[in-house]
């Protein structure tokens, strides 16, 4: 089981591509990325909204995310928040076991 966070972060005048390429080149995305539990932290732009940017951010389990939560990386991560006054939504998903009746629609 993995815990999935979706986080859009939403600003003005490309602020939030500039937060989500600052965590990338300061390095603190990679140390994210090296945590105990972490099964991804990627970026992505919505197409039809430059002023949003999704986070994907998987953890292995609850305890794991705590541990995130609880580390100083969390003080980086508010920081360039408020660097770039982003507002944020936050969606949590637990992922399911494999179905197979699901696999007849994925193409792999």
């Amino acid at each position: 089981m993995s815990l999935v966070m979706n986080l859009y972060y939403t600003g003005a005048n490309g602020s939030a591509r500039a937060f989500a390429d600052e965590m990338e080149t300061s390095g603190v995305a990679a140390a994210i990325r090296a945590e105990e539990g972490n099964e991804r932290y990627e970026y992505f732009y919505p197409k039809n909204d430059p002023e949003t940017v999704l986070l994907i951010d998987a953890w292995r389990d609850q305890a794991a995310l705590d541990a995130h939560h609880a580390s100083p990386m969390m003080g980086q991560i508010m920081a360039l928040r408020e660097k770039y006054d982003l507002h944020m939504k936050a969606e949590r998903y637990v992922s399911a076991e494999a179905n197979e009746a699901d696999n007849k629609f994925i193409k792999k």
